[in-house]
């Protein structure tokens, strides 16, 4: 499999999963209708594993164009291929996206609440402050990139640090 194809799939399993169980927890007459979002924040997490782990050693399952950026700024990623991985990943992206709506489609229709609708696709601040959400994206992207790095780490170091693990 190569490149294109891997950020495809896994941006697609990411969204598919992501906003699928916000989808689930939002909208009317669902199995996890107001299920809370501890239920969210784990889907979501799901999300970033599967995709991640189905595409790392064809693409090291960047799913994010800032992280792809970040790894090219790094000098781990040639700028030719930028285009490349942000052009998939908007593919993926719209994939997962339109597979979540015909699946909930029946529930979308049952669910008279316009921001629920929005929800499962998008988010939006319960207070608007635009130096705090900046900080936030900061934040969470720099964790997306730390995710990213640590799955492409250099095989010996990834065998020690499995090891290590599984001691536990």
């Amino acid at each position: 499999m190569g490149v294109f194809l891997a950020e495809i799939i896994g941006t697609a399993i990411l969204v598919l999963l992501g906003n699928g169980v916000v989808a689930n927890v939002v909208l009317n007459r669902t199995k996890g209708n107001g299920a809370g979002w501890i239920v969210i924040t784990f889907g979501w997490g799901m999300g970033v594993f599967v995709g991640a782990f189905c595409v790392t050693k064809y693409s090291g399952a960047h799913l994010n164009p800032a992280v792809t950026i970040a790894t090219a700024a790094a000098g781990r990623l040639q700028w030719r291929m930028v285009p490349v991985y942000v052009g998939a990943q908007m593919i993926g992206a719209i994939v997962g996206a339109i597979l979540v709506w015909v699946f909930y489609r029946e529930h979308y229709k049952l669910t008279d609440d316009g921001d629920a609708k929005l929800a499962t696709f998008s988010t939006s601040p319960n207070v608007r402050n635009l130096a705090a959400a900046f900080i936030c994206e900061v934040i969470a992207r720099s964790f997306s990139c730390f995710r990213s790095s640590a799955l492409s780490l250099p095989a010996p170091i990834k065998e020690t640090f499995h090891c290590h693990i599984s001691r536990l």
